[in-house]
């Protein structure tokens, strides 16, 4: 067969992924902290984006800058930010979802991974100066009237928060005189993880120093009767029984029962009297002194704050007995794009190159309008479906969460699995029963004993511990006990099941739990 060069023409569907269709696909992902700090960049970045006025999806159109200008906002409608689990779904053709069930399987199978390496890092917004740093100084001035003037702020004049490093070498420069052993402590306090444990090796670090390790060790015991009690600690016994010296409890009983802690944790209390020479009595009052005290004693020094979780969706019972599902406006960034500033200064563009830019990024905020808008509609559509299929949980409780999976709902609203786990990553629901995580409504089937509808597991967790709170300390249930009540109530699960749930839910064996309830009476 003689080999030759031909040319061919042939015809294929396939899935071309755009970078719009890339940038839909990663905010469909973000969290509302994400995307707010995504768009705010992109407004820094596109001269044509403008930030829109008012707040969140009110349904009303925006109100334009000047007169003249022709804004498009991206705010999805009144139907679009509120809906009923009972009522009609979004409109589902569109762009994105076309886009994403065309093409073959594999290219289908390929969307499932993440693509949220699509785009390179984008800069971040710089950080806005501190309002507490930009009153003090020259801002505070006298006004001609003798007072304070607008400028003034007091929260200008609030101390700092006082870290653990700051407090320790506080102490240092006044417990350490020498600055050899100054250095030494200074190594050792910037050593010190956040609770305030010293994971190093003292030979290394002195040779790291160039000292004696004699020396080093001189100057941690001197650390170590620093405030708060137990720092520089390098095990949880020794953090204990720091602060018991420092409460001047550490008696020979102590001593013994810390060296044998782990005998401790597993509730072995017959093994710790006979050690530490006490009576039952005594052995309670000295477990109760340990449990008083502090494990990580570094805890309490700059601490970060605790940011609240903000719901992205809200589910309120409606007055007909269904439930009401609403987008979270304060979730959902506005942008606008300024198609008269466009149409101004493409007339004035003196090059090739300027037109290109100033077209692509008109191209770019209009795709981000766009992806915007569908992402809102995509969350309450999606949002909706898991409020119908979890009707029971929302009615009932935590006993009546049915099993679901992504396909289930995917199914449901004609769209793809990959758009489902990208909505429900990073996304929470408000219902009258809490906060919860999208990806809480879902979870595996456990099968009924005779028949009937299977259970969730999250319900089976729930059950298998309100089984062991109100269990009688005299009858502690074993894992096999949990077992035959469980398929007497049409559950059939195996005892290794029960155990891997009840160890998840970090709740011991029986014969541990026996020990520990018995301790307490």
């Amino acid at each position: 067969m003689a080999i030759s060069t031909k040319l061919e023409m042939r015809q294929s569907q396939s899935l071309i992924m755009t970078p719009q269709l890339m940038q839909a696909i990663k905010l469909l992902q973000m969290s509302n902290l994400d995307l707010i700090s995504y768009v705010e960049a992109e407004l820094e970045r596109n001269p044509l984006l403008e930030k829109g006025e008012g707040e969140g999806i009110t349904g009303e159109p925006p109100a334009t800058g000047e007169a003249g200008h022709d804004n498009q906002a991206v705010e999805a409608s009144q139907d679009t930010a509120t809906t009923s689990s009972q009522g009609d779904e979004p409109d589902s053709g569109d762009w994105m979802q076309k886009d994403l069930e065309t093409g073959s399987e594999a290219i289908a199978s390929r969307m499932d991974t993440d693509l949220g390496n699509v785009f390179p890092d984008e800069p971040g917004v710089p950080a806005s100066p501190d309002p507490a740093v930009l009153k003090t100084g020259d801002s505070y001035k006298n006004n001609s009237s003798g007072g304070a003037s607008e400028d003034y702020n007091l929260e200008a004049f609030v101390a700092d928060e006082v870290s653990l490093t700051n407090s320790l070498e506080e102490q240092m420069h006044l417990a350490l005189g020498d600055d050899v052993d100054k250095m030494i402590g200074g190594h050792l306090v910037n050593s010190l993880d956040e609770t305030g444990y010293l994971y190093v090796d003292l030979a290394e670090t002195a040779e790291q120093l160039g000292v004696d390790v004699g020396r080093v060790e001189r100057v941690l015991k001197v650390l170590q009767s620093f405030e708060p009690a137990g720092v520089f600690a390098r095990n949880l016994a020794e953090c204990l029984k720091l602060q018991l010296v420092d409460k001047n409890r550490f008696d020979p009983a102590m001593e013994a029962l810390i060296d044998n802690i782990e005998l401790l944790a597993k509730r072995d209390f017959p093994a710790l009297k006979k050690i530490c020479c006490v009576d039952e009595e005594d052995l309670v009052e000295m477990i109760a002194e340990i449990r008083a005290l502090d494990p990580k004693p570094g805890g309490a020094f700059g601490t970060s704050l605790v940011q609240p979780v903000v719901p992205d969706v809200f589910v309120r019972p409606a007055n007909d007995g269904t439930w009401t599902v609403e987008l979270n406006s304060d979730t959902l960034p506005k942008v606008l794009v300024n198609q008269t500033y466009y149409a101004k200064v493409i007339k004035t563009a003196r090059n090739e190159t300027e037109k290109e830019y100033l077209t692509d990024s008109l191209q770019t905020a209009n795709w981000l309008a766009k992806s915007l808008d569908q992402r809102a509609k995509t969350i309450l559509k999606v949002s909706t479906e898991i409020v119908r299929q979890q009707d029971g949980f929302l009615t009932y409780g935590i006993e009546h969460l049915r099993p679901l999976n992504l396909r289930t709902i995917a199914e449901a609203i004609s769209m793809h699995e990959s758009t489902v786990s990208r909505v429900t990553s990073n996304k929470y629901m408000a219902t009258p029963r809490g906060v919860y995580e999208l990806k809480y409504f879902f979870s595996s089937a456990i099968s009924a004993t005779v028949g009937g509808d299977a259970h969730s597991a999250e319900a089976v967790r729930h059950k298998i511990r309100q089984l062991i709170d109100a269990e009688d300390p005299k009858s502690i249930l074993s894992d096999d006990t949990i077992v035959k009540i469980l398929k007497d109530d049409g559950v059939d699960i195996a005892r290794r099941t029960v155990a891997k749930y009840r160890e998840a839910m970090k709740i011991g064996s029986s014969v541990q739990r026996r020990r520990e309830k018995n301790a307490r009476l």
